[in-house]
């Protein structure tokens, strides 16, 4: 089993390599923002809290995504080949408990970080809002957003660079030379 958390500042391509790991690998993928907006839709009280922290950019707070993937893990079918986490952790408080987590259920993951340009991230974010109507991809937000990255998640790729399991992919190519590089890493890795 090889359980993948894919890094990067928003705009920096994890949904699309994402979608390429799984459909090459077989991995499930977690990613906890469209977790977010799926609570967001239900209008619960709970939905009306992460609406209101997204909207602005900020982060949901840790013990909330930490019980939201913790029942995630536990509800692993057996045959599971591995998870994509995609969006978590964004603090190292996050990472700890993650790392915490998985050696509950005797398992292990590496952080593939997708490092792009700030200005190419800007671009593809005001794109992809123009394209989606995600109320979050406007210019202030994605700036608010790119910094609340550096701030309290880019600390994170520290953590696991500590930890062995780090690795730094070049994400301001097209989508298939980003997903060369990251296809070239899980291959290595998984035969560990």
């Amino acid at each position: 089993m090889i359980n993948i958390i894919l890094f990067g500042a928003p705009g920096s391509g994890k949904g699309t390599q994402s979608d390429l790991i799984v459909n090459t690998y077989g991995l499930q993928h977690l990613s906890t923002g469209e977790v977010l907006r799926a609570e967001i839709k239900t209008g619960s009280e709970l939905g009306k809290q992460i609406d209101a922290l997204i909207s602005e950019g900020n982060l949901v707070p840790d013990e909330m995504m930490n019980g939201v993937i913790e029942k995630y893990i536990a509800s692993l079918p057996k045959h599971c080949k591995g998870t994509i986490f995609d969006g978590y952790p964004r603090t190292v408080a996050q990472a700890v408990a993650l790392t915490s987590l998985l050696k509950k259920y005797q398992m292990d993951a590496l952080m593939i970080d997708l490092m792009v340009d700030e200005q190419l991230l800007i671009q593809r974010l005001i794109e992809r809002g123009k394209v989606s109507g995600r109320s979050d991809d406007n210019l202030n937000t994605i700036r608010h957003r790119i910094a609340v990255y550096h701030d309290q998640t880019e600390p994170i790729a520290h953590y696991y660079l500590r930890h062995g399991n780090y690795f730094a992919v070049n994400g301001n190519y097209d989508v298939e030379d980003v997903f060369k590089q990251v296809k070239r890493i899980i291959d290595r890795e998984g035969k560990r």
